[in-house]
């Protein structure tokens, strides 16, 4: 069985056939999904989903865009939801250089504010990390690293939708981190990821969409959902030289022992 260890069902793109789509993961093999949110007005649709469908999960903060609203009231909200036993994780969060909705201080201060939030509730983290692999790496290093509040911490998190360096992604999982992989796998142009993936021990991976967004081939540009998962399951295995089977059997290893449904 298939875990998607982010996804966004809340998201607009999916309101026409929201239910239809949701009730039919078991069918084809999608065992459990977590939606992930991002902004605050998505904080309540997740806790929703999460409540409404027995195989949905949830994870709760800012994507760096939206860190302008991490007030102190949106930080009680966060609070209230992780402590319900279906959420999994906080996120997603971290640092995004891209198109700079708010300043390098700001997302930093953020950042840290919610991976506090993360050590006060034993939960992993999410983590969006977009042309800010060095600031996000000293962050982590910072709270994660030797020495660190989360040092000891047995479950860190994920770096979701990979994109940096092999060599980067090392350190990550030396750390304890996962690596979330999706579609971006499939993609012709995706040699360096295809590297980290060949280089990466399947035990620190982990299946994700992003659904609505990055779609897998042969699906590239439609709308995203888990039921395109089997797609990255070859793509990896293919990649590994090894049976499908076999990532999607520690795949689904890696996120219970991650995220403890």
């Amino acid at each position: 069985m298939i875990i998607d260890t982010h996804a966004h069902y809340d998201d607009a793109q999916f309101e026409s056939d929201r239910e239809e789509i949701l009730t039919s993961l078991l069918g084809h093999g999608i065992e459990k999904a977590i939606d992930v949110s991002s902004t605050a007005g998505s904080l309540d649709a997740v806790a929703g989903l999460m409540r409404k469908y027995k195989f949905i999960y949830g994870a709760f903060g800012l994507h760096p865009d939206e860190t302008g609203d991490l007030t102190p009231e949106n930080v009680g909200k966060i609070k209230a939801y992780l402590s319900d036993p279906k959420a999994v994780a906080v996120g997603e969060i971290g640092l995004d250089y891209h198109w700079m909705v708010q300043s390098k201080e700001t997302q930093a201060e953020c950042f840290r504010k919610q991976l506090a939030l993360a050590l006060e509730f034993q939960k992993p983290v999410i983590l969006h990390s977009r042309d800010a692999a060095e600031d996000t790496l000293n962050i982590i290093k910072e709270i994660y690293g030797k020495g660190g509040p989360g040092w000891k911490n047995s479950r860190k998190g994920v770096m979701h939708c990979y994109s940096y360096s092999p060599e980067m992604a090392r350190i990550y999982t030396s750390m304890g981190f996962y690596l979330g992989i999706g579609g971006v796998v499939t993609y012709k142009n995706s040699k360096k990821l295809k590297e980290t993936v060949r280089e990466t021990p399947l035990c620190r991976i982990l299946l994700e969409t992003d659904c609505p967004y990055l779609s897998p081939e042969p699906n590239r540009g439609k709308r995203n959902s888990s039921l395109n998962l089997p797609y990255v399951v070859q793509a990896i295995a293919d990649i590994k030289d090894c049976p499908a089977e076999e990532v999607e059997e520690a795949a689904e290893n890696n996120a219970m022992e991650l995220f403890r449904f």
